[in-house]
């Protein structure tokens, strides 16, 4: 039976971390007793990454693994997981967990009423548990306001790594997708509006 949720998680160089993070999201997934499938896409990694997520994998059935042809970038790995993801839900989640998994029920409800759940960590602050250093903080207000001038954007936050489509979106906007690095989450969102996807912010 197809996968009713995907969860695509983009990973380079992350295995410090990964293992806690792919410990957080399946039990999660188990609990909520989801039909679902975590594809962690490895972006072409010089450490342990790969060979966490095979352990992973080998342990519960529904971690995949997929390896970019080396390093291509954070957009390039979201599109390749989403393009390969089986869903009707479809999810991209940052591998820290900046947003925390559970989280996503906010993006699943979102859902409900749009194509498209984006999170948002400037429309309630108070939300934040883990701030972002100052300067990062400043600079995506900055890149956040000349998006909204230069695309017409009128969202909070573009850049939040926390995302959820329906499968109809997914797989109308991610083949047209070409910015494979930062600052790809911008195209998505004009491509959405584009292409007439109702598009809802939530706070997370």
């Amino acid at each position: 039976m197809p996968s009713k949720y995907s969860l695509v998680i983009p990973a380079y160089n992350e295995a410090a971390r990964l293992g806690t993070s792919l410990e957080k999201v399946l039990a999660y997934v188990h609990s909520q007793g989801w039909n679902a499938e975590v594809i962690v896409v490895d972006d072409g990694s010089r450490d342990q990454t790969a060979e966490i997520i095979r352990a992973f994998a080998a342990k519960d059935p529904i971690v995949r693994l997929v390896q970019n042809p080396g390093n291509h970038g954070k957009g390039y790995s979201v599109r390749n997981g989403m393009l390969r993801a089986e869903g009707e839900i479809l999810i991209f989640s940052d591998a820290d967990l900046s947003s925390p998994i559970e989280e996503s029920a906010k993006l699943l409800e979102a859902l409900q009423g749009a194509d498209i759940a984006i999170g948002s960590r400037w429309l309630r602050t108070e939300t934040q548990i883990q701030r972002q250093p100052l300067h990062r903080q400043i600079f995506g207000r900055i890149f956040n306001l000349l998006m909204r001038l230069i695309l017409g954007l009128q969202y909070k936050d573009t850049q939040c790594g926390f995302k959820a489509f329906n499968r109809a979106a997914a797989q109308a906007i991610f083949p047209l997708q070409r910015i494979e690095r930062w600052g790809f989450d911008p195209e998505i969102l004009f491509l959405a509006r584009k292409l007439r996807f109702k598009v809802k912010e939530v706070p997370v």
